[in-house]
């Protein structure tokens, strides 16, 4: 078992769950693993709860992160696209292990059947 090093005080792992954490981040990781993504296009990707506020919201953490990133084009009307940077590439490998790792341990729990589903 890996002993992970603390960095200025920070757990590696806490740092990880912290830029990935939250209800929409890592569909909308997923959602950016072919290429770039206007923002109207990302949001018709995800599910239909998904407010354009909160999807704004995870989009600049996520940005400010350095796990995707944002072009603009500036031409009418505005033009804004999104796509994963190195730091977000990087991650789709645990995004797919992850995944493995609940259909073995997780699904047969019907209580985390009830979450949101996001197409993969």
């Amino acid at each position: 078992m890996r002993n992970f090093e603390y960095v200025n005080g920070v757990c590696p792992v806490g740092a990880g769950v912290s830029a990935i954490g939250g209800k929409w981040k890592i569909a909308i990781i997923w959602s950016l693993r072919n290429g770039a993504v206007r923002f109207n296009d990302l949001h018709r990707m995800l599910p239909q709860n998904l407010s354009q506020s909160v999807l704004t919201k995870q989009l600049r953490e996520l940005e400010g992160d350095g796990v995707i990133a944002r072009k603009i084009y500036h031409e009418i009307p505005p033009k804004v696209e999104y796509s994963l940077t190195q730091v977000g590439e990087a991650f789709l490998p645990v995004i797919i292990e992850l995944g493995e790792w609940s259909e073995k341990y997780l699904l047969k729990n019907k209580r985390l059947l009830n979450y949101s589903r996001v197409d993969g």
